[in-house]
């Protein structure tokens, strides 16, 4: 009995795994891993304004100074995770970048059905900017496979920034090393609507920029910023979503990609389309066949289970299983 009491003390304190297969987190874990992932967020958003400059964000100057302090801090971050790790006494049968989502095993369908999944979301803004394009579908073909216009958007710091480099180092800042802190002590659902509250503070810090060039009125910079904090949060809770359910970091990054390229979808222009019922319709069937998709789609045994973020939880979650 005593040999008993001894063991459950260890794994309280220690975070092993006991022989039912359930992860038991260590006391105070959920204060540790929220206060790593504050720290982590601030290193972020804090590596933006290392560089005292007069230029507005979207200046190639700056945004190249940028991308030196945010590819550095979020070279960085898995030092977050495996401190996070040592100092929990968390013990994790899987490595630590397939914590972090990078791992081989289901690269293919990650690769594929997130980004496709969320194509389907966005049929209704799809089908207005194929309606509204000049050219045909086998020009926009020849223009993907010209090697000159890759060429075009890498040399574009903007096109850089929103494509590549934002959504590289957020999914991995923001996605693969937070949720393998919180997930523990929160749970893989709690996590999911957890995690993009540090996404969407983080991006606060446009304020900062509108404020200081006075980019509107102030009631309009503090609606812009609501609406910023409330798109973003949700937008990160379904990447969270996608991490959780795939393991994969790749599959995020894609989604991040294809929404910036996107944009918020301007459903005002659709009410106003000369083809606005169409264009309606398929606004509806996207939403529709989304919800559909979305636990099919994202079903773990496509990507190897469990998926290593699931192996944290102290119990079975439904989000963690095919």
């Amino acid at each position: 009995m005593a040999q008993q009491k001894d063991l459950s003390q260890n794994l309280l304190t220690d975070g092993v795994k006991p022989s039912n297969g359930g992860f038991v987190p260590p006391a105070g874990l959920c204060w540790i891993s929220v206060l790593a992932c504050l720290l982590l967020a601030c290193s972020y958003v804090g590596s933006l304004y290392v560089w005292r400059s007069e230029l507005p964000r979207d200046h190639p100057t700056v945004i190249k100074r940028r991308f030196t302090s945010v590819l550095i801090v979020s070279g960085l971050s898995p030092l977050f995770v495996w401190a996070w790790r040592e100092f929990t006494g968390v013990r994790t049968v899987p490595s630590l970048l397939a914590l972090m989502g990078i791992r081989f095993e289901g690269l293919i369908p990650a690769i594929m059905l997130p980004l496709m999944l969320t194509m389907v979301l966005f049929l209704g803004p799809l089908m207005q900017l194929a309606m509204d394009c000049p050219w045909s579908f086998m020009d926009g073909i020849r223009v993907a496979l010209d090697p000159s216009f890759w060429m075009l958007c890498f040399s574009d710091m903007r096109w850089l920034r929103n494509q590549v480099v934002a959504p590289l180092t957020e999914e991995l800042v923001f996605r693969a090393c937070m949720l393998p802190m919180l997930v523990p002590c929160a749970g893989p659902l709690a996590a999911i609507f957890t995690c993009p509250l540090f996404f969407g503070v983080a991006h606060f810090h446009h304020v900062i920029e509108l404020l200081r060039f006075r980019q509107g009125t102030l009631s309009g910079i503090f609606l812009a910023a609501v609406f910023q904090f409330s798109y973003t949060a949700v937008f990160g809770a379904y990447t969270a979503f996608l991490f959780i359910r795939t393991g994969h970091l790749m599959g995020p990054v894609l989604c991040h990609s294809f929404c910036n390229y996107m944009g918020f979808p301007a459903i005002t222009t659709a009410m106003e389309h000369p083809h606005r019922l169409a264009v309606l319709t398929s606004y509806l069937m996207g939403v529709l066949l989304f919800l559909l998709c979305l636990f099919p789609f994202t079903d773990p045994a496509y990507y190897g289970l469990p998926t290593p973020v699931c192996t944290l939880t102290s119990s079975p979650s439904s989000l963690c299983l095919s």
